[in-house]
This record gives structure tokens, C-alpha cells and sequence, in this order.
């Protein structure tokens, strides 16, 4: 299934790619040009497809999981001063999404959006650490009887466009669908200090299902 938070890019680039496999196909008659086209077509309307993907996706059972919000490769996991939302020392736990994987963006954990403010800012590479506080960015804060979790969508090299739906006093709920970042990206997820983490950097994860922390 495709997203609906890509429907705009998604079926402009779609109809584009199959305008032009049906015009090749009709009038192009030199073979090099006309397969050229097909091919070139048809590679670019099967990456916009797999980047505009949004599977089902099931939260694990608990209470206090801290659920990863992106799929992507965990780049870091350091203890820093959270001061936006949290107002104490924090675990960071920093996600690198490439253009290959998923881009929807999933609740990490069940409680009432207590925090919300965009910045618009530059545009550095994901994976470097001056992304997580120079890059535009859509940072968010859910809080929950076991505490708070901050959490950032942040824009990267090639991104230029984040998606959250979000709004201030709304319930939500973990693994559930909130928003996306276009092409290529990084979302941090600052939990409290004293949290169970149970990933490092490294590993890889599945938004909407792998545990990234728990709350005790």
C-alpha cells in the first residue's frame, strides 16, 4: 500500500513515468532511445513505489515500551542534556533512515502529545551529529503515566519536506501512523536517563515494532 501522506509526489511521478513508457512505446523508433526511456521509466517509477510503501505493521504487548517511530540503522546511543521537553539528562537514541527504507513514521509510545514546535534549518547530511540540532526539524513530545519521550523528525541532505499530523492535546497510540519524511532522513528519540535501553548502534530497526527502551 502507498502512503497517504505521499500521494501528491507518488501519482505525479507515477503518471509521468507511465506517460512516458506509452510515448516510447508509440513513437519512439530508434531501439537505444526507446529502451533508454523504458528503462530509466520504469527504475524510477519502482523507487518512487518503494519509497512511498506503507506496510501493516503490529506494536509488541506492555506497558513502558518505548517503540521505535522509523525503520533505519541506529547511528548512535549517548546520554546528553535534554532540556526542549524532558528538563533532565536523557538518553539519545538516533535513527539514519536511507532512501531504501519505509519513511512513514510511527508513535513510539501510547500518551497525550504534550509538545510540538517546527524549526526550519539547514540541510546536512543525516548522519552527521550537527543534523540533530542545525536541520529543519519537527520535534514532538508524548508524555504517559510512565514518563516523557521527545522525539524529532529531522530533515536530511536530500529531504526537503516532514510530514506530522499531529496536534496538541491528542491521545495517541504506540506504532500508530503519524507522519513521513521525504527522501532520506534521521529521526532522534530522546528518552529519560533512567530507562532500560535495549538496542545499540548498529542495529537495525522496524518502525512500529522493534523496542528501542522501557520505561520501569
Amino acid at each position: 500500500m502507498i502512503t497517504k501522506y505521499g500521494y501528491d509526489v507518488f501519482f505525479t511521478v507515477a503518471f509521468f513515468c507511465l506517460a512516458a513508457i506509452v510515448l516510447s512505446l508509440l513513437f519512439v523508433e530508434p531501439k537505444f532511445l526507446k529502451y533508454g526511456i523504458l528503462g530509466l521509466s520504469s527504475i524510477l517509477l519502482a523507487l518512487t513505489i518503494n519509497f512511498f510503501r506503507d506496510p501493516d505493521r503490529s506494536a509488541p504487548p506492555g506497558e513502558g515500551l518505548i517503540i521505535a517511530p522509523a525503520d533505519g540503522k541506529i547511528i548512535a546511543v549517548r546520554l546528553v542534556d535534554e532540556q526542549e521537553y524532558l528538563g533532565s539528562k536523557a538518553t539519545m537514541i538516533s535513527i539514519f533512515m536511507s532512501p531504501l527504507n519505509v519513511h512513514v513514521n510511527r508513535n513510539p509510545i501510547t500518551g497525550t502529545v504534550g509538545h510540538l514546535r517546527y524549526v526550519k534549518g539547514e540541510y546536512f547530511a543525516a548522519f552527521e551529529d550537527k543534523a540533530s540540532e542545525k536541520n529543519e526539524q519537527m520535534l514532538i513530545g508524548v508524555e504517559n503515566a510512565q514518563g516523557r519521550v521527545l522525539f524529532k523528525q529531522i530533515a536530511g541532505f536530500v529531504a526537503r519536506r516532514i510530514v506530522c499530523t499531529l496536534k496538541m492535546g491528542e491521545h495517541v497510540k504506540a506504532g500508530e501512523r503519524f507522519g513521513m519524511i521525504k527522501f532520506g532522513s534521521r529521526v532522534d528519540v530522546f528518552v529519560p536517563a533512567h530507562a532500560g535501553v535495549r538496542v545499540k548502534a548498529g542495529d537495525q530497526t522496524v518502525a512500529g515494532e522493534t523496542v528501542l527502551a522501557e520505561l520501569h
